[in-house]
């Protein structure tokens, strides 16, 4: 049985200029990553923003009363809130297969719709509050994030765990769609926060791992943008499930 390969192995090897090279080159990749994350998450909240200020726009996503109360989704609206899963499918599935230019593309363009998916939050929040949970989970993010890149200890074994967590929190919101508990949706975002904040630490971990210098740059590049989808939708889920437990709604 062929051993499975491990860079570290190799890195140690290295003569010091070699791994001087490697941790250079390492430190630009994850630059890289966190800054396609955090462009794509600044790309959702201007779009959230915009689209939630323009009466006109928010008026073809949502069915909002004078007092400005959204009591549901148009048609669109709907297209718009599900529309980010095929932008993400799409990415992940097809890697492999698209440019760099169109991987891209498809990043900036999920990020966008996702920017119309989550302004509904802004009618049902208040502004501050969601400023103020955003700036609390971005601290958390990155405290966590951090510490998933520096730890000298072995994060695989999370990864079925905080797997079987989302399947189970997924599947227990598709069931509170229909029951409507308040109790359960509790539940569900305090143990959310715990999986999106395992996540964190784990797939930086993994995406650090994925870095090998003898990549091209093509290969870099998507490297670089696959790792901020995944941060990207740790992030914004851990937003989202801090903001069901602390937000203030209107």
């Amino acid at each position: 049985m062929a051993e499975r390969y491990d860079s570290r192995f190799e890195t140690a090897r290295a003569p010091a200029h070699a791994r001087a090279d490697i941790d250079a080159g390492l430190r630009s990749y994850m630059l890289r990553v966190y800054n396609y994350m955090a462009s794509g998450v600044l790309l959702t909240g201007i779009i959230a923003l915009l689209t939630s200020t323009s009466p006109m726009v928010a008026s073809l996503l949502y069915n909002i009363t004078p007092d400005g109360i959204l009591v549901g989704y148009t048609t669109l609206g709907m297209v718009a809130a599900f529309s980010p899963l095929a932008f993400v499918m799409i990415i992940s599935f097809g890697i492999n297969r698209l440019s760099v230019t169109t991987t891209q593309a498809l990043f900036w363009t999920f990020a966008a719709v996702m920017g119309l998916s989550l302004s509904s939050i802004m009618f049902i929040y208040t502004g501050g509050s969601v400023a103020k949970i955003f700036f609390i989970t971005a601290a958390m993010f990155t405290s966590l994030s951090l510490w998933g890149y520096t730890t000298k200890k072995d994060l695989t074994g999370w990864g079925s765990f905080l797997f079987m967590g989302l399947v189970g929190i997924i599947i227990a919101s598709v069931v509170n769609m229909f029951v409507a508990s308040s109790v359960m949706e509790f539940a569900i975002s305090i143990i959310g926060v715990l999986i999106f904040a395992g996540l964190t630490a784990y797939d930086t971990q993994k995406i650090k791992e994925m870095y090998y210098e003898g990549d091209s740059s093509d290969t870099t590049t998507k490297k670089a943008v696959m790792g901020a989808l995944r941060l990207y939708l740790d992030f914004i889920n851990m937003f989202l499930m801090m903001l069901r437990l602390f937000g203030n709604r209107n």
